[in-house]
This record gives structure tokens, C-alpha cells and sequence, in this order.
């Protein structure tokens, strides 16, 4: 069993966090998420051009590369997480540029030593999937698709074909932390991506509070919080691991006692 597959096959839905690697003290900020209770990490690799990203990401990669933060860096401490962590699943979340710049066969080589479990290329179409998912598959690295409310019946068998790990919903129409989709919205279409699909279905974009993670985790697989842990990252600096583990801590109790 895959250490994605374990972490969607727990007695609750999946508690899915991203941060931006290089943006703070990271590795204190990922073990943080883990003893908050994070169940999958989203690594960010900062990019000049976030196109899907909201402010609060957008100043998170911004901060990062002002730091100099290379693709090494971000393998570094991926590597590090891996041996503190060797149970929780690991994802890099970016942009294609930095993932193929040097081919995709030296990024997979290059993420599965560092004990990447999954990719998500958030500018890669389905229909580029030989740039990159080849690659992955022969490593063993899941290749995550994104799903949004546009994604209609014809295009989603392509969405679908090569993705493997999880199926991640973008419930909004927009850019990361500005706006949540209703629960009625989220179910109706997590219900439908179900009905094509046997990957688990994790939702995020605009998911915040407590409350609100408990309501996607009473009818999807998983939920994605990014924006929110961010903005406590660049509230706290180097003090954040401790608010940023509390964070979780309340976001990981909710979503345990969504469906009791």
C-alpha cells in the first residue's frame, strides 16, 4: 500500500496542507502540520508567475525566491521531511517550467529519491501529459489532475486518464483563498467526479475555517487548506510553528468528527 493510498483509507476523510517551501522556517513548518495532525503535505515550489494562486501565495513565493530558493532547496528539504516523517505523504505542487526545465526524467529521479509520493503540475493540460507523467509513473509518483466546476462530462475522462494518487477539486472558479464554493455546490459535484472515478476526491480553494472543513469532510475524501496556513506563516515568521500546529490541531478535529 502507498503511503497516499493509507492516508485516504483512514476512518475519516484526509487532511490535505500546503505551505511554500522556502518561505519561513519550512522544515519547522512541516513537522508542525504533522503534529497538528495532517494527514497529506502539499509542498509549494515557488514560481515568478503563480497563476492560480491568490495573494497570500503569491507573497509566500514571492518571499521564497527573494530568499533564493532553488529546485535543490525545495529536494532538500523534501529529503529531510521524508527521513523525519518516512509515514506521511509527501506532494510537490508548482509550476511546469521549474519541473521539465531539465527534463522530466531528472525531476522524477530527482523527487523520488527525495521520497515524493505525487506532483501536481498546476499548468500542465491533461493534454501535455507526455511532458511530465511518463516520467512520474515510471518512478512511482502519482501524478495528481485538478478537477474545477468547468470540467464538464466530455472533458473529464481526459482529466482522468494517467491521474493517479487523488483526484484534487478546485471547488471555486478562481484563484487559491479568495472565495469557498457552498456545501450543496461542493456535494453535488464530488458526487459526480465519484461516479467517474475510484480516485479519492479531496476539495480546497477557500477552505478556512473549522467549520467549513467539516462541512467538505461530510462528503469528500479529503480537504485541502493552503491560503489560511500561509497567512499564519507570514503573520508569525520564524514564530509560526507553534500557531501554525494549533491551526491544524482545530482543522484536524473538525474534519475527524465531521461524519460522527
Amino acid at each position: 500500500m502507498t503511503r497516499l493510498h493509507a492516508a485516504f483509507t483512514k476512518p475519516h476523510p484526509a487532511l490535505v496542507c500546503f505551505i511554500t517551501a522556502g518561505d519561513g522556517d519550512t522544515a519547522a513548518n512541516l513537522d508542525a502540520l504533522v503534529a497538528g495532525g495532517a494527514d497529506v503535505i502539499e509542498l509549494g515550489m515557488p514560481f515568478t508567475d503563480p497563476m492560480a494562486d491568490g495573494p497570500a501565495i503569491q507573497a509566500a513565493n514571492l518571499r521564497s525566491l527573494g530568499k533564493g530558493t532553488t529546485t535543490a532547496d525545495i529536494l532538500s528539504i523534501a529529503t529531510g521531511f521524508r527521513a523525519r516523517h518516512p509515514d506521511v505523504p509527501l506532494i510537490l505542487m508548482g509550476y511546469a517550467n521549474p519541473m521539465v526545465r531539465r527534463g522530466p526524467e531528472w525531476f522524477a529521479d530527482e523527487a523520488s529519491k527525495a521520497g515524493v509520493d505525487g506532483v501536481i503540475c498546476v499548468d500542465l493540460a491533461p493534454e501535455e501529459d507526455a511532458d511530465l507523467g511518463p516520467a512520474l509513473r515510471a518512478k512511482g509518483i502519482a501524478p495528481i489532475r485538478l478537477a474545477t466546476p468547468t470540467t464538464d462530462a466530455a472533458r473529464l475522462p481526459t482529466v482522468l486518464d494517467g491521474a493517479s494518487g487523488f483526484l484534487y477539486y478546485v471547488s471555486v472558479a478562481g484563484v487559491t483563498g479568495k472565495q469557498q464554493a457552498s456545501g450543496g455546490s461542493i456535494g453535488a459535484a464530488v458526487a459526480r467526479l465519484k461516479a467517474a472515478t475510484d480516485l479519492p476526491v479531496a476539495v480546497g480553494f477557500g477552505i478556512r475555517t473549522p467549520a467549513q472543513a467539516a462541512e467538505v469532510a461530510r462528503v469528500a475524501d479529503g480537504v485541502v487548506v493552503g491560503s489560511a496556513i500561509v497567512e499564519l506563516i507570514a503573520e508569525h515568521g520564524k514564530d509560526a510553528p507553534g500557531p501554525v500546529r494549533d491551526y491544524i490541531a482545530s482543522l484536524s478535529e473538525a474534519v475527524r468528527k465531521a461524519r460522527k
